[in-house]
């Protein structure tokens, strides 16, 4: 007896509501994971120069400093990484397309077997392949999401994410520094704006994950501001052994 009812009619409130999350995390992801990274090392940054019982302006330059590197490094990372990727993409690509090129007969033979592994009729993935055969960037793109698992359309591009990491990093980065450029001249205030972007953080990644938010904003502010308490102490005994 079949499991399915394929003649089963299409409800209204199916087809209206039948969504899902993306579960790769589209731009919300990258988005607060980069503000979540520059929140956390750049309060774990100062707090560990705020140990050694400096001045306040030190603690501002530092934090500036660690937002400038941060933000940078991360920017310079993200553009080599995404630009390495999309290049070895390409080139894969190219070789798929000389294979068409070369191959037709045996690279259209080779998505009949790919459908028929599925569980399509060996007779009908032939058809299905053949047709989709006929165009050479169609076959190329069936291909590519085939055997490579990507979409040659929807490439990432290395400049969008080199910005888009420079500017999360160094939006986390600025949480813990506001209170002093707008006057603070102790390290509490800093600290508890601080967590409270970690917890915010936390929250809005529950989004993309099955966690309660109120879990995913906890856990975030528990490890953040235990790399705070940890750089805390190291400052603490570095400042008292150089001082």
């Amino acid at each position: 007896m079949s499991i399915i009812d394929f003649e089963a009619p299409l409800h209204t409130a199916h087809r209206d509501n039948h969504t899902h999350l993306d579960v790769n995390g589209g731009w919300l992801r990258p988005a607060v994971f980069g503000a979540m990274d520059g929140l956390v090392s750049n309060l774990a940054l100062m707090t560990g120069v705020a140990g050694g019982a400096v001045a306040p302006h030190v603690i501002v330059v530092t934090g500036l400093a660690g937002l400038a590197a941060g933000a940078l490094s991360m920017a310079a990372g993200e553009y080599t990484s995404v630009a390495s990727q999309r290049e070895l993409v390409l080139a894969e690509l190219e070789i798929e397309r000389q294979q068409l090129r070369k191959h037709p007969v045996d690279e259209m033979e080779e998505l009949a077997e790919l459908y028929v592994s599925r569980g399509v009729e060996p007779a009908l993935a032939r058809e299905v392949a053949m047709q989709m055969s006929r165009d050479p960037e169609q076959a190329l793109e069936i291909h590519a999401r085939e055997e490579l698992g990507i979409d040659p359309d929807d490439l990432p591009s290395p400049m969008v994410a080199a910005v888009s990491s420079f500017a999360s990093f160094a939006l986390g980065a600025m949480i813990p520094l506001l209170p002093y450029l707008l006057g603070a001249t102790t390290l509490w205030p800093a600290v508890l704006m601080a967590l409270l972007g970690l917890f915010a953080c936390g929250a809005v990644v529950s989004r993309v994950t099955a966690r309660s938010w109120w879990y995913s904003g906890l856990r975030q502010l528990v490890l953040g501001g235990a790399a705070a308490g940890v750089t805390y102490i190291l400052g603490t005994w570095i400042g008292g052994a150089v001082g």
